[in-house]
């Protein structure tokens, strides 16, 4: 907890709660379902808690009403850390692992988050489209862009947040091959820029603005 209070400083109390929480909470539901490795569970604030706010320093304030898709949420990163810093904005998770859905499905409930929702199945099932389709270490980023399109909204002329609607997908490494094909920008960002922790020197934030 002291990892999310070094780099967001000014969260309320209630905010701060849900995380320390949080730090209760998936450790006991690992446990039961196995959404993170066991051997790594011990760093959940580090390589995944704050892994996932990465996006929320890369975004900054967002509109109230700003809408997420979390592909392949698996126990529910990105999104249940990022819907516990944005409660204004909603989240829809999907993943085809029902067992992890229920994993985030329970913490969500118990974290009292009310700007979720979720949906077991295949990406081609969900029909919406969403401001951000976000994503962790689901799928190479080509597959990502052809599955997700779909998904985003156009951006109004006036866009409402910093950056205009798209894709942003957290990698690790080389992203040239699974960048092939793709015919939007893809524009990398260090973590590092945000987090001055030896874990992210070589962690990404990829974003793809998709413009229509």
């Amino acid at each position: 907890m002291q990892l999310i209070e070094k780099y967001f400083p000014t969260l309320d109390p209630e905010t701060k709660e849900r995380f320390i929480l949080m730090g209760k909470l998936y450790p006991e539901w690992n446990e039961k379902i196995n959404v993170i490795s066991r051997k790594d569970i011990d760093n959940l604030y580090l390589h995944h808690i704050l892994h996932s706010l990465a996006i929320a320093s890369f975004l900054g304030p967002l509109d109230s009403g700003t809408s997420f898709l979390d592909m392949g949420t698996g126990g529910g990163f990105p999104a249940i850390p990022l819907a516990t810093i944005y409660p204004k904005c909603t989240f829809h998770l999907i993943d085809r692992i029902g067992k992890k859905l229920r994993v985030a499905e329970a913490i969500a409930k118990e974290l009292g988050l009310t700007n979720i929702t979720l949906q077991h199945g295949d990406i081609g099932e969900c029909h919406k489209k969403f401001d951000y389709v976000v994503s962790r270490a689901v799928m190479p980023l080509n597959n990502l862009v052809k599955l997700t399109t779909k998904n985003v909204a156009p951006c109004p002329a006036l866009c409402k947040n910093r950056y205009s609607n798209g894709i942003i997908a957290l990698k690790g490494g080389d992203i040239e091959e699974e960048s092939e094909g793709i015919k939007y920008p893809v524009l990398e960002y260090g973590i590092n820029e945000f987090f001055n922790e030896p874990f992210f020197d070589s962690k990404k934030i990829i974003y793809i603005p998709i413009k229509k």
